[in-house]
């Protein structure tokens, strides 16, 4: 049904990468490629939980004015999806270039060298190719892959020159002081801080240190190189120096007016309160957050959003003083998107726009900037995106497409759907019970649930031309019997029967 690989076949395709890389590869785009001194540099952005709450994506709310002007100079993708709303299954397959179906990672325990142990990671093929690879902050998920001694960098410090190994940067600790256990048992502190302190007393803005003198390590060596950075805002706790809170008046921002599940969708489709339910003082279970908290929690989505946002610009600014701009292509991604109240949502964790929609912007050398696109993209198309632009030989065993050609003509016919996925009452080292499958479509999106077996228990379909939010389950009408035969056809046709046109 949904077109899945052998593990067998998998496995011995990925052992022949991991015995020679070059074997595996092909050169794409490269008659494309204008001639070039010296390999052109990456710089690999990602922000946590980053939903397009941004400037350039139109939001009333947001204060980025650096990420905005990084759109000046690069393609904006519009309507870009993850492929599971939830850190580590969206970066293993961002960074392996494999779908959740094929790596088998639903849950954030199972770390998918225990799934594909030879498979050739994104950072590790550029290495292979004569890239110096280096991350600061959070680019797989904490411990998956960060810290560990795999090939995916040449070096696991922080910050160049440094001898020790250093662990993945930790989630912010609010700077109110709590105690040891917080309140009602939770793990967590509170949702909330505005410490009056330096950028560079948070975690954030320590990671756009290190990032700032790796480049200036990189601009001293002169050697070609792949620098991810991880920002960790704006996920929850929402923490940022009391300056950037002060942007924001609190009185412009408003809890969201469709505060309950879709009409008829399944009980298992949504998650309420969910991850918000483990910070001290917030609501548990069916319970609801009131207006005032909901105000507070929204702001400091926001400031948290402009915090992370002085803290790229504070690296392009570095890039630019010294001399590396012209020659860095720069992609930016949140890993998945983030819902404020939304349907009754907080965080993340389902199938819905909100959650799977997450901005990405590709500023390159040769590419026109101050472009938008609607066309469908999804995150495992930036590992055969980032080969073709920089000329690095493309495994063969990436199940994404480059986008290039949208960057050079962004209005073209592109794919005619993207796929999610979140498993259905959750996942624990890859054991899930249970599936839902969801496909994107330009005017619609469809959910198949399923038990293990892949027998159906409930499908969704929501029309955005009359239905932007979501509120109503339509696939339940009798009406729409013929729509969802052929939703469900295209969802079980899978990903290759959605690929542009030639």
């Amino acid at each position: 049904m949904k077109q899945r690989m052998k593990r067998r076949e998998f496995l011995t395709m990925g052992a022949a990468g991991a015995l020679g890389i070059t074997a595996l590869s092909r050169v794409a785009g490269a008659q494309n490629a204008a001639p070039r001194r010296k390999p052109m540099n990456v710089l690999f952005i990602a922000a946590d939980d980053l939903r397009p709450a941004l400037g350039c994506y139109g939001d009333r709310w947001a204060i980025t004015p650096n990420i905005d002007a990084l759109a000046q100079r690069g393609t904006v993708f519009e309507a870009n999806y993850c492929q599971q709303a939830v850190c580590a299954p969206s970066r293993n397959s961002l960074l392996t270039g494999l779908r959740p179906d094929t790596i088998g990672i639903y849950d954030l325990q199972t770390y998918f060298r225990t799934k594909v142990p030879n498979v050739v990671t994104l950072p590790q093929q550029f290495k292979a190719h004569g890239y110096t690879t280096a991350r600061v902050g959070k680019i797989y998920h904490v411990y998956h892959g960060n810290s560990e001694d795999v090939p995916s960098w040449s070096s696991l410090a922080e910050r160049p020159g440094a001898s020790a190994k250093v662990a993945p940067a930790s989630e912010e600790a609010p700077a109110a002081p709590t105690p040891p256990t917080p309140a009602g048992g939770r793990r967590n502190g509170p949702p909330t801080a505005s410490p009056d302190v330096a950028d560079s007393n948070l975690q954030d803005g320590k990671i756009a240190d290190g990032a700032i003198e790796w480049l200036q390590h990189f601009q001293q060596s002169g050697k070609p190189f792949f620098l991810g950075v991880g920002f960790l805002k704006p996920h929850l706790a929402f923490v940022a120096p009391q300056k950037y809170w002060d942007m924001h008046d609190p009185k412009k921002f408003k809890p969201s007016d469709d505060r309950t599940p879709p009409i008829d969708a399944p009980p298992y489709a949504t998650h309420g309160v969910g991850e918000l339910s483990t910070y001290a003082g917030m609501p548990r279970g069916s319970e609801k957050v009131s207006d005032e908290e909901a105000v507070k929690l929204i702001h400091g989505y926001y400031a948290a959003t402009s915090y992370m946002d002085a803290q790229l610009g504070r690296v392009l600014a570095e890039l630019d003083r010294l001399g590396l701009r012209e020659n860095t292509l720069i992609v930016l991604w949140g890993d998945h998107g983030f819902q404020l109240g939304e349907n009754g949502e907080w965080a993340k964790h389902n199938n819905y726009e909100l959650s799977t929609r997450s901005p990405m912007i590709v500023s390159a050398p040769g590419f026109k900037g101050g472009q938008k696109t609607r066309a469908l993209t999804e995150f495992v198309d930036i590992y055969p995106s980032l080969c073709e632009i920089t000329g690095v030989p493309m495994p063969n065993h990436l199940e994404g497409t480059s986008f290039v050609p949208l960057l050079k003509q962004p209005t073209r016919a592109w794919k005619s759907a993207a796929f999610s996925h979140w498993p259905r009452g959750g996942s624990r080292n890859g054991v899930v019970n249970g599936m839902g499958r969801a496909m994107r479509t330009p005017r619609y999106r469809f959910c198949e649930w399923t038990h293990n077996d892949d027998t159906p228990t409930a499908y969704e379909l929501y029309d955005y031309q009359t239905d932007p939010h979501e509120d109503v389950n339509l696939a339940v009408k009798p009406e729409y019997a013929a729509l969802v035969a052929q939703m469900k056809t295209k969802l079980h046709a899978g990903w290759k029967a959605a690929l542009p046109p030639r």
